[in-house]
């Protein structure tokens, strides 16, 4: 089975007519996972046994008409909870953990019977651009193995880009669906903060992760957006908005006639790679050609937001884990003299180097003393992001710029040297500070390798966004590009 051939709504109509069963793509899936993952890695739990038979049970009763993922295995970032399947946020203080529920993402998904097909690896806790962070294993970019996949969905995007699946669930703090999607040419959306629910997430940062897809096409990110959309009871955070059908829209009349697409200067300026440039502006003359209003614009505040960025995520993110003490759930030390022994050996054995780094930084941005310069100072410079893209959208559609300012580097490269790390990240951040949608898709190659065009769109308007990206798909054949598993392209 090869899902670059085909779609969501064409895999549907076969399920639904029997020119293929459940079953028979359920297996033709695990036979593209252990062909590839040997070299991918994208994988840290398969759920073979369980697939299968929820597949042979489709099949006896018939896929409903109305249940577009119904048959279909998709993969599952493993910071998403699903009950009765090992769920370890890639971090060894979760190696043993089986939740007892699914997250609302999950259950939507249930809903409309769809199969699991394993969980995916990410940098541990989501923290990390690389999937190098994991504690389990090292993710390699379909297009070159020697080369990293992303994060901290790199096992959502490879896996995606392998072929192995024909879509996967990713979580986006500050690039982590987006920046993947460009390093390995697959179309990654990260809706509007609030628009889908972020209950059975395991939480990094409250107040900027959300659920989002990595899929080989626009218009099946848009289907199943739309699938997990919605107010959740469970989630004070998740919008009460009515949820459209994003992928209702696009079709052969959508166009971008007349839309105002903003290119901040900040976007193409210092730091970003001179080819990853000529992408991009060729990407926007393509826009040009076909109706639409390219102007340069300023949002002069992002330069301070990668520093802002991760004083407030891991300010969160040291709150967030005080959860994991080795006494409810997960790993506990056994070497232990006394309780304070338990909660100490338990975090310094199950946490990895990032995670403890993040925490240390939090926690001293929290401290007394420290919270007006750090916290408070970064919580200012997000108003002033935000007030940034609310002034350029004023009069424009779309925000466009590159993903991420280099290709996918080298496994290893940067890895010894967080800051650099840190820095991939200055293209996607001021997005998830501010709230927006933001999404990247194939827009070419350079030096053989992946490059992501990154459009922005205003408030809970994924429909502007998502037809701004059909149209550029269907008039170009970027999309359509496949690794070469295994060898150099």
């Amino acid at each position: 089975m090869n899902f670059y051939e085909t779609d969501l709504t064409q895999l549907h109509d076969d399920l639904v007519n029997k020119k293929i069963s459940a079953t028979e793509l359920t297996k033709a899936t695990y036979d593209n996972i252990k062909a590839k993952d040997d070299q991918i890695e994208a994988f840290l739990t398969l759920n073979e046994e369980n697939a299968l038979a929820e597949a042979a049970a489709l099949d006896e009763k018939g896929i409903a008409a109305d249940q577009l993922v119904a048959g279909i295995p998709l993969g599952v970032k493993d910071n998403i909870v699903t009950k009765d399947i090992r769920t370890t946020a890639a971090s060894k203080i979760l190696d043993n953990f089986k939740p007892i529920y699914d997250a609302t993402v999950i259950e939507k998904l249930k809903a409309q019977n769809f199969i699991n097909a394993g969980k995916l690896n990410l940098d541990e806790f989501a923290m990390g651009g690389s999937t190098e962070n994991s504690a389990y294993q090292v993710t390699h970019n379909a297009w070159d193995l020697t080369r990293v996949p992303g994060g901290s969905s790199g096992g959502s995007a490879a896996s995606v880009a392998a072929g192995e699946v024909l879509a996967a669930l990713g979580t986006d703090t500050g690039g982590s669906i987006r920046l993947p999607a460009s390093y390995n040419g697959v179309v990654g959306m990260k809706p509007t903060y609030g628009r889908v629910s972020r209950w059975g997430i395991i939480a990094f940062g409250s107040s900027l992760d959300q659920v989002g897809w990595l899929t080989t096409s626009v218009k099946d990110n848009a289907l199943l957006t739309s699938l997990i959309s919605g107010h959740d009871d469970h989630d004070l955070t998740s919008s009460t908005r009515d949820v459209p059908d994003f992928g209702a829209q696009l079709n052969d009349d959508t166009n971008v006639n007349g839309l105002r697409i903003a290119v901040p200067k900040e976007y193409l300026g210092e730091g970003v790679d001179e080819k990853v440039k000529e992408v991009i502006k060729a990407a926007l003359k393509h826009y040009e050609s076909l109706g639409a209003i390219v102007d340069e614009v300023s949002l002069p505040h992002t330069q301070y937001g990668v520093a802002a960025y991760y004083i407030i995520s891991s300010s969160e993110a040291s709150s967030n884990l005080q959860r994991f003490d080795g006494i409810r759930y997960g790993v506990r030390a056994t070497d232990v003299q006394d309780l304070e022994d338990v909660y100490v050996k338990s975090r310094s054995e199950g946490f990895g180097d990032e995670v403890k780094r993040r925490i240390m930084l939090g926690t001293f941005s929290l401290s007394a003393g420290f919270y007006d310069a750090y916290f408070n100072k970064a919580s200012q410079i997000r108003a002033l992001i935000r007030q940034d893209f609310e002034n350029v959208f004023k009069d424009h559609d779309v925000v466009m710029g590159p993903a991420g300012p280099t290709v996918a580097y080298k496994i290893g490269s940067n890895i010894a040297d967080p800051k650099t790390m840190y820095m991939n990240d200055v293209l996607t951040v001021p997005v998830n500070m501010a709230g927006l949608p933001g999404m990247s898709i194939p827009a070419g190659l350079a030096d053989g390798m992946p490059v992501g065009l990154q459009i922005i769109g205003k408030p809970f308007d994924e429909e502007t966004m998502y037809k701004a990206a059909y149209t550029f798909e269907q008039s170009t054949d970027f999309h359509k590009a496949q690794p070469n598993i295994g060898g150099q392209n």
